[in-house]
């Protein structure tokens, strides 16, 4: 094989990155992990002999590499899975794939299968007609599954490069017995058929978009791992709960909202609990907003709308003086005005714009005037 094959360049001779199949990038693919110990020279005797293999919207597991087979990165292979065989590409190789198999909790047994061999250009041409069905199948299963009225949503299916099963992905919120409709599909298609439930997550990771953000999803990209997500993340990093902004792609909220919370965590730790009004003699002042990381509080009196700035220390002693039923006579902080630095610097340039061009209009206006006064004829 020269050059990845499973990469979507159209460009004439070796496709992909002209490595000659030694992928510099590791693929085109979701998911890649890039190989930084390709070109270093190991103190080991004999290289890891198992391998990471790559599937379907980046679907991947590990094959023992049994017959010593030279292998590159992107090349494709025919491996062992139960009740036959099917292909895949090579996506990792050395000691990177202990790392992942430590990773993902994988352990280095028997149960571990082994790769048959290379993949000719027939097993690839069967394959690619195999992957032709894939979407017709799947428009006619979820007919199916509408005229048996399933709570069900099919997402996506793949047929192995035997042409002998196909595995029908699917998202439901409850159980669902589909029992009568495996043996409409094992009917109609004439094949094995595999019933996988994935969740919402999973079913936008083997999809993938374009998030809020502009960039692609997180889970289609590098994302292996779902935690749990909850509305207490956006409240500590004082989000609006609005579920359209927090919500991603797949309905669930968004998995970004766990990447900074520990960081809040540990400054909110500084920041005083409030639990109503802090007092003074002039009245109660309530809570409007919090800076974080630069540990500022603002505070507003009832029926007045300047916000006066506190430091988180200072709210920390007006609590204690209210604890004892003391109230201090201010905040002792100043007015907040409404106009910051940049809002000035900004100002500052349109007055100086304006004078400038006021003086070039009243210049133009007394040059037109002299003008018209020299062109003038006398009486």
């Amino acid at each position: 094989m020269s050059g990845c094959v499973s990469c979507g360049s159209d460009k004439p001779g070796v496709k992909g990155c002209k490595n000659n199949g030694n992928c510099g990038t590791n693929g085109c693919n979701k998911l890649n992990t890039f190989d930084w110990l390709t070109d270093m020279d190991l103190p080991i005797g004999e290289r890891f002999d198992v391998v990471e293999v790559r599937f379907k919207n980046g679907k991947k597991d590990f094959f023992r590499n049994v017959n010593k087979f030279s292998l590159n990165n992107g090349d494709p292979i025919i491996v062992d899975v139960p009740n036959g065989h099917h292909l895949g590409y090579v996506s990792l190789q050395g000691e990177l794939v202990r790392l992942q198999m430590s990773k993902k909790n994988t352990e280095n047994n028997s149960q571990i299968r082994s790769i048959y061999r290379l993949a000719t250009t027939k097993d690839i041409e069967r394959f690619e007609e195999a992957s032709k069905k894939e979407l017709p199948t799947l428009n006619r299963s979820r007919e199916i599954i509408s005229d048996k009225k399933l709570s069900m949503k099919l997402t996506d299916v793949e047929y192995q490069a035997d042409g002998t099963k196909a595995t029908f992905y699917y998202s439901a919120d409850d159980r669902v017995d589909f029992r009568e409709l495996i043996k409409a599909l094992a009917s109609e298609f004439r094949i094995r058929i595999e019933m996988r439930q994935i969740s919402l997550r999973q079913e936008a990771s083997r999809l993938g978009g374009i998030g809020s953000c502009g960039r692609e999803l997180c889970c289609s990209t590098w994302l292996t791992d779902f935690k749990s997500v909850t509305t207490a993340s956006a409240r500590y990093q004082n989000l609006s709960l609005n579920p359209s902004k927090l919500s991603g792609q797949c309905g669930r909220l968004k998995c970004c909202l766990n990447y900074e919370l520990e960081t809040y965590m540990a400054a909110l730790e500084d920041i005083p609990e409030l639990k109503g009004p802090i007092l003074t003699s002039k009245g109660e002042a309530r809570l409007q907003k919090t800076d974080i990381f630069k540990k500022i509080m603002w505070f507003g009196y009832q029926g007045e709308s300047a916000w006066i700035s506190i430091p988180t220390d200072r709210v920390k002693e007006i609590l204690k003086l209210n604890e004892s039923g003391e109230r201090p006579a201010t905040l002792k902080e100043d007015t907040i005005d409404i106009r910051d630095e940049a809002s000035e610097a900004l100002n500052s340039d349109l007055e100086r714009l304006d004078k400038k061009f006021n003086r070039k209009a009243k210049f133009n206006k007394r040059r037109k005037r002299n003008r018209r006064n020299r062109n003038r004829k006398p009486n």
